[in-house]
């Protein structure tokens, strides 16, 4: 080979080494930051998903309308997981491997939380669920902290012991009857902790029956709790069967007040169940439109401004979710998933919508607790129960 096409050979090799390692640039290292949204967007739970992408993607974009996050902005990368456990699993890879995400927000499910957080955690990606309560989405069946998990909502334990104790304290019922959703690890969940500290209150438990996500008849079962006669019911669900359960329960004579979960928050509840039905029910919740505090108004003013509308709870911590990645982005310097992991386990006094929040041992936040009730189909604010 002679000395000219030599010299051409190695500038060729030369321009093709710069294009690789060009190509192979790390988001980190580029003018963009990628996050992945690992939503319920269609399917059974789509009204949750939707409404906490809503909030989320208002914190990205008041984010980049800021200047972006330390010189970069923001790139949003929205998956649909269809309300399901295997789809949630898919999306996380399809975010992680092929997208290259730095971090993820969702799902916002128990169930599909769980089942898509093995991804992250074997890509060594955090990620920040808005409202998946059950305690094994931190924290796992030997007691070990997982460490790319993290939450914006307080646990099914807390709202299970707030339920319970307003059961006990508030409405001074002596005896409850509990509805569960046996397909649920966030119902199940719920239903053992409210009966476990319902029975330490003083109370009873004197019935206990079971649905499945997507039934639509529970005229048996609800005959059964009838009679019983319990002082009130206790419900943990979500919108969908919870209005047709509620619905049917009124239609068959049960007056006894009708308690529930964050998982009754949705407009939807209203138009399934029907306004007059959802009187003297009550549920827990992590934030009211109706909290003075300045950062739930502000919150509220900014969404309204932005949507047309009022936010819901799900809306609320999906903006809660953004604002803590945000702030971990900023605090860890870089666009490195360990780093921005490290940063969100140091999150403390951290000023969210929903209140000001620290996040313990086991990655989830210590915060306030709010009790909602319906009256005439409006949801109204009824008392705050401090952790």
């Amino acid at each position: 080979m002679s000395k000219k096409w030599v010299r051409v050979f190695l500038v060729t090799m030369l321009a093709l080494s710069v294009l690789i390692v060009g190509c192979g640039k790390t988001t980190s290292d580029s003018n963009e930051i990628k996050i992945g949204a690992n939503v319920e967007l269609t399917g059974n739970v789509a009204n949750y998903g939707q409404q906490a992408l809503s909030g989320f993607q208002l914190a990205i974009k008041e984010a980049n309308a800021a200047g972006g996050v330390n010189g970069k902005q923001i790139t949003l990368v929205v998956a649909d997981n269809k309300s399901e456990a295997s789809e949630a699993a898919n999306a996380t890879t399809k975010l992680i491997t092929q997208d290259k995400v730095v971090a993820l927000f969702g799902p916002v499910t128990s169930s599909n939380f769980i089942a898509a957080y093995q991804v992250a955690q074997d890509n060594k990606i955090p990620a920040v669920t808005p409202s998946a309560t059950n305690a094994k989405v931190t924290v796992d069946d030997s007691g070990k902290v997982k460490p790319y998990s993290f939450r914006a909502c307080f646990t099914d334990s807390f709202q299970g012991t707030v339920m319970a104790t307003f059961a006990a304290d508030s409405l001074k019922t002596k005896t409850a009857a509990i509805f569960v959703d046996n397909s649920s690890d966030y119902s199940k969940s719920l239903a053992e902790v409210f009966e476990k500290v319902f029975t330490q209150n003083g109370g009873q438990v004197i019935a206990r029956e079971a649905y499945l996500q997507k039934d639509s008849d529970f005229r048996a079962a609800l005959t059964k709790l009838k009679a019983v006669n319990p002082d009130t019911i206790f419900i943990p669900g979500y919108y969908e069967e919870v209005g047709k359960i509620v619905k049917q329960a009124r239609e068959l004579g049960i007056a006894v007040p009708l308690l529930g979960t964050d998982g009754w928050t949705d407009g939807k509840l209203v138009e399934i169940a029907g306004a007059d039905a959802l009187n003297n029910s009550y549920y827990s919740n992590h934030f009211s439109v109706q909290d003075k505090d300045a950062s739930a108004v502000n919150f509220v003013k900014a969404y309204q401004a932005e949507y047309g509308k009022e936010p819901n709870v799900f809306a609320a911590l999906g903006y809660d979710s953004g604002l803590m990645i945000i702030d971990a982005l900023k605090r860890a310097e870089t666009a490195e998933p360990q780093k921005i992991r490290d940063a969100l386990e140091q999150t403390q006094n951290f000023q969210a919508s929903t209140g000001v929040l620290s996040l313990d041992a086991n990655h989830n936040p210590i915060k306030t607790a709010f009790i909602l009730q319906r009256q005439n189909g409006e949801e109204s604010f009824k008392e705050k129960i401090n952790p």
